[in-house]
């Protein structure tokens, strides 16, 4: 099997769908896949130091609309010359003069499912690029079943079209971390050597419900008996309105920190130290700070909303996602060191059933589904 992977949409920093590709492209080609990573110049060496292979000489615009653009008008002409056995776009979008076999990953259907979770220009266009996929795709790779029903539901996907690939977690990096990964994690953080602490980690956009976790945050404090814990929020700034107004009301002797966003190396440390990591978002297509956070052996906090279950199963603790719902949440597990060993030990345990070879063996289906599904109709 050869396919050609556009890894042209990854940005500098290592979010989503770059930490999906850094994980699951080596995962294929050890599973035997002959993987070309059409890349940026900028990130050919990294793929190539993780064993796959790059298209030589093939210059990409670095801008957004130009890469678009190239997408569209470089792109075909590239894999016409290779000629693949599939092409796979992993990232909504997609090269609409393709005619071959194609895979699309779609991430999640919250821009159908809740736009009001973002921006007047990123919604409309992910929405048109989703509908163009599900239309047009050999196959969609979804990262959870909860998004294959809410494409089906929205759009109409064919369950026969959706292939479901559960994210994995690489252990050789997200494990309980030692003394000296915590403290080093503390100090990129801002917080003192000893110093409790809640930790998040994700975009500060809408969908992560911040705002309410600061509310339920202070409102948990105030009831504790002993020294309150700070609360880190690491990861990217997002467009979250509501946030800067959250933030500004923490009241004095409450320490929240925002340290940006971290290096990779750093999270396993950030999220094995912390007495409780807590991700109350209002739905995810996959969620993978909770997956890698029960790999550290943290105790999780989350909630029941989208895919979220689906990875955190009965090994973290839930919060409804409002405020009162997730201070009484916090209180709980604050005051409950037992419980949270708990959670931490079953996380440990549901963590290590999530693989990237798992993750690449259903990209694979998805593969094959789409290389016989254009066969079918003659294109191949």
């Amino acid at each position: 099997m050869r396919v050609l992977v556009d890894a042209t949409a990854i940005p500098a920093q290592l979010r989503g769908v770059g930490r999906y590709l850094d994980n699951v492209l080596p995962a294929l080609v050890t599973a035997g896949v002959e993987v070309t990573a059409l890349a940026q110049a900028r990130d050919r060496k990294h793929f190539e130091d993780l064993g796959v292979a790059c298209v030589p000489d093939v210059a990409v615009p670095a801008g957004r609309a130009a890469r678009l653009a190239w997408e569209q008008y470089g792109l075909p002409g590239v894999a016409a010359r290779l000629a693949p056995d599939v092409l796979h776009s992993p990232h909504y979008t997609h090269p609409l003069r393709w005619r071959g076999p194609l895979a699309v990953t779609v991430h999640d259907g919250t821009f159908f499912s809740d736009p009001q979770w973002h921006t007047r220009t990123k919604g409309p266009f992910f929405r048109a690029a989703t509908r163009l996929a599900v239309r047009r795709a050999d196959v969609c790779i979804v990262p959870a079943q909860a998004t294959a029903d809410e494409l089906h539901r929205r759009l109409g996907l064919e369950p026969d079209r959706a292939q479901v690939a559960h994210l994995g977690v690489d252990t050789a990096l997200f494990k309980p971390p030692d003394a000296e990964a915590k403290a080093r994690a503390r100090a990129a953080a801002g917080l003192e050597p000893a110093e409790e602490f809640i930790a998040f980690l994700g975009t500060l956009e809408p969908r992560k419900n911040v705002p309410a976790l600061i509310r339920g945050w202070v409102s948990a404090c105030a009831r504790l008996a002993g020294p309150p814990p700070a609360l880190v929020l690491a990861g990217g700034a997002g467009w979250d309105r509501d946030l800067e107004a959250a933030v500004a009301a923490v009241p004095a002797g409450l320490r929240l920190l925002r340290p940006g966003y971290l290096p990779l190396a750093e999270l396993p440390g950030l999220l094995g130290a912390a007495t409780v990591v807590a991700y109350p978002s209002l739905g995810e297509g996959f969620g993978l700070p909770v997956l890698e956070a029960m790999a550290c052996g943290a105790a999780v906090l989350t909630t029941r909303r989208l895919a979220l279950p689906e990875v955190g199963g009965e090994a973290v603790a839930y919060a409804e996602p409002t405020d009162d719902s997730i201070a009484d949440a916090l209180g709980w597990l604050l005051t409950d060191p037992q419980l949270r060993e708990q959670l931490g030990q079953a996380g440990l345990a549901r963590a290590a059933r999530f693989t990237w070879a798992a993750c690449a063996e259903a990209h694979l289906r998805g593969y094959e589904h789409a290389l016989r599904r254009s066969r079918q109709e003659g294109r191949r």
